[in-house]
């Protein structure tokens, strides 16, 4: 792999983690296991990732982010629970795909890829908590099933190829983005001033 490639993989694995920390730790893990992702030498350590007792781990998070993720308000709780996990995650993955030699490149790799996986939670836990505002309760289960399909295809077309990881990370970097602002514009509507009162 390329530096692009490599930069690509671990920041859309990491955006990612903003969505679905477990299904993004489940996919590399097996991905290292099957040999998919190759870690450098200085961060053997990371492996542990792809032990079994790990994946079984993040297959039950997996499934804990599935069911909590349908039941409005129960998300909202479980985003607020995840706003220190998910951003650790992203920046582990990130270490774990960038092959920095270097201990400067290490920690460049560390704090984009927390700060990637944080935008990326951003972007979710804002907009599900405006979904969550509506009355009837389908809005919030056609959301979540909508971002685990997507979140899943993204997962195995940023392991799968280096040119759809680039693809994958600019398209979620700027759909954080975009959702980021929306929802910002859209609690300013909602939300009184109240130095105008």
């Amino acid at each position: 792999m390329d530096l692009i490639s490599l930069i690509g993989t671990a920041a859309s694995l990491s955006l990612l983690s903003g969505w679905r920390v477990y299904l993004c730790l489940l996919a590399t893990g097996i991905a290292m296991q099957f040999g998919w992702i190759a870690l450098p030498e200085h961060l053997k350590a990371l492996q542990v990732l792809s032990s079994p007792w790990v994946i079984g781990a993040a297959s039950v998070g997996v499934v804990a982010e599935f069911l909590a993720d349908k039941v409005a308000w129960i998300d909202s709780l479980w985003d607020a629970v995840h706003t220190a996990i998910r951003p650790v995650g992203g920046a582990l993955l990130a270490m774990a795909v960038i092959d920095a030699n270097d201990p400067t490149w290490q920690v460049v790799s560390l704090l984009l890829g927390g700060g990637a996986a944080l935008m990326g939670h951003a972007a979710k836990a804002g907009s599900r908590a405006v979904v969550n505002a509506s009355p009837e309760p389908f809005s919030n289960v056609v959301v979540s099933t909508g971002e685990d399909v997507t979140a899943t295809g993204l997962v195995v077309a940023a392991i799968a190829s280096p040119v759809l990881a680039v693809i994958v990370a600019v398209g979620v970097a700027v759909g954080s983005i975009a959702l980021i602002v929306t929802v910002r514009r859209l609690l300013k509507k909602l939300m009184p001033d109240p130095s105008k009162s």
